[in-house]
């Protein structure tokens, strides 16, 4: 199918995967973070 270059187009492919994943878990993460401290300053503030 790919013949030659399966191996470079595939790594090529799972590198990017990892990457986007791991764009996506940071941006996740980041803003339930972010969610948190939000919430932790409106109650300060009692809005």
């Amino acid at each position: 199918m790919l013949g030659q270059y399966a191996p470079f187009v595939l790594g090529a492919y799972a590198v990017t995967f990892v990457l986007v994943g791991g764009l996506i878990v940071q941006s996740v993460l980041r803003s339930a973070r972010v969610r948190a401290a939000l919430s932790k300053v409106e109650r300060k503030n009692g809005r």
